[in-house]
């Protein structure tokens, strides 16, 4: 039987290409916001895109928080569902779900390093993880975002724009990445395979 995926919907993400992905891993994925749904699956993904005053709006009224403060299955963060995921982000200066440690900050601008961060970054692995199982380190993923969590305890690989910052995050079972993974090619479905294989 196959394992249940249940992806939050934080609003303001174009999800398709991650159901895309995830049905090309044998996998069908549900959007939902419904508590039991989220709860009873075997993996949860929390994608976003846009503002995190904005996802976490959402999810405060769709009484999300504290069931995913809750969840003790895997769960995934993508790109801003990683700092949502956070204590809070500067965008805004908004509380976020105090998961895992950290609070996203905006990214340093420089010259050669514009604001927002999008193509494709090597990412360097700075601890063990089973997320990264079978990717060679340095391998390339694609981002698109403007602010990102500073390297803490919790980071598990790192990127770098202006300055380095946590690439992949994990604590428990809440593991995240500030790239797409959707989007990454070979790497970032080994990536989707390795969480989905992941039981508890």
């Amino acid at each position: 039987m196959t394992a249940s995926v249940a992806i939050i919907d934080s609003g303001g993400a174009n999800i398709a290409s991650l159901q895309f992905a995830l049905d090309r891993l044998g996998y069908s994925a549900r959007l939902t916001t419904a508590p039991d749904m989220i709860r009873g699956a075997d993996h949860v993904i929390l994608p976003g895109v846009g503002a995190a005053a904005d996802a976490m709006q959402r999810l405060r009224d769709s009484g999300l928080v504290d069931v995913i403060r809750g969840l003790r299955q895997p769960v995934l963060g993508i790109c801003l569902g990683m700092q949502l995921l956070a204590d809070a982000s500067e965008e805004e200066d908004v509380d976020c779900l105090g998961i895992i440690p950290g609070v996203a900050r905006r990214l340093q601008v420089a010259e050669g390093f514009p604001v927002p961060n999008m193509g494709w970054c090597p990412v360097t692995r700075t601890a063990g993880t089973d997320l990264l199982e079978g990717i060679p380190d340095g391998s390339y993923f694609y981002f698109v975002h403007s602010y990102a969590l500073p390297v803490s305890d919790f980071t598990l690989a790192t990127a770098r724009h202006a300055a380095t910052f946590s690439a992949v995050i994990g604590r428990d079972n809440f593991v995240a990445a500030q790239f797409h993974p959707e989007r990454s090619s070979a790497d970032g479905a080994r990536l989707l395979r390795n969480f989905l294989d992941v039981t508890t």
